[in-house]
């Protein structure tokens, strides 16, 4: 069985155009009848940084009213960058797992969020901590986990190092984060059953961005590399507009559905409402 974590926000969040609350709210009510294992659905960060996200809160508040009574085996999952952003998310119920990047390149965690590797290794401390108080499950991503294009170090031995630094923090969730698609199928193979046989009491996804033309390769060697759980998003928008001017997007959902099913893989989704929810991106993206 393959988890997949379907990332709504990553998609909408380097979009220009904002895109309007009901629209959003309706869009993730289609995707929660799929059937994924989780749902990237928004982020509680500054809106000045990502402007896309700054009705969050509404988006919720309005699938409160819609999912009222009905019961949904995907989890939400908030994006948060510091320990006031957690604090926001946890006032929702509805909100699981709490997402922060945790970049192994010092230059992308200033970008990111103005802050080093060491204090973001503190925050990361202190949102565990925040999550134990509340139920929820804190998840961090690896961010440039398969190097990065400022020139600082990077090497398996890097992120594992950091990696280690987490999961003495309590921290037993990660993605493995290709920020901005410069992983390869060699690379895949040989980091992910690394880091999955240096740690193998964490749950270990992969988070990777692409172009259309080399997605389909990259999900081939994660397979192949023993992958069991990734983040996808439908049509492949998406890409962390604070990394670069050029948006490198997320793999298709639907590029790893077809792969899956070629292979004979289960997933356990709703395809009628999975389909839905493609028509309805059609209609407003």
């Amino acid at each position: 069985m393959v988890s997949i974590t379907e990332c709504p926000r990553d998609a909408m969040q380097g979009l220009h155009r904002f895109i309007p609350t009901a629209t959003k709210a309706a869009y993730m009510e289609l995707l929660l009848g799929v059937g994924f294992d989780r749902l990237d659905f928004g982020s509680f960060v500054s809106p000045n940084a990502i402007p896309q996200m700054r009705d969050t809160a509404e988006v919720l508040d309005r699938l409160d009213g819609a999912l009222e009574g009905t019961e949904s085996s995907t989890e939400l999952l908030a994006i948060v960058a510091n320990v006031r952003g957690a604090e926001a998310a946890v006032r929702h119920g509805r909100v699981k797992v709490l997402g922060f990047p945790f970049s192994v390149s010092e230059t992308f965690q200033q970008r990111n969020a103005n802050t080093g590797i060491l204090q973001a290794l503190d925050t990361v401390k202190q949102i565990a901590m925040i999550c134990q108080a509340h139920g929820r499950t804190p998840l961090v991503y690896l961010s440039m986990g398969f190097g990065n294009p400022y020139g600082d170090p990077w090497s398996p031995a890097i992120v594992a190092d950091y990696t280690e630094k987490l999961v003495a923090m309590g921290i037993r969730h990660f993605a493995l984060a290709d920020t901005v698609g410069n992983s390869t199928p060699e690379t895949i193979t040989s980091l992910y059953p690394y880091l999955h046989d240096t740690f193998p009491d964490i749950e270990l996804g992969l988070h990777l961005h692409s172009t259309p033309a080399t997605g389909r390769q990259k999900l081939v060697a994660a397979l192949d590399a023993g992958c069991v759980r990734f983040d996808t998003a439908l049509r492949g928008f998406g890409g962390c507009p604070m990394a670069a001017d050029k948006l490198t997007g997320n793999i298709a959902t639907e590029t790893l559905l077809e792969l899956l099913d070629e292979r004979g893989i289960e997933t356990a989704l709703n395809r009628d409402a999975w389909a839905a929810a493609q028509r309805y991106s059609y209609e407003v993206f």
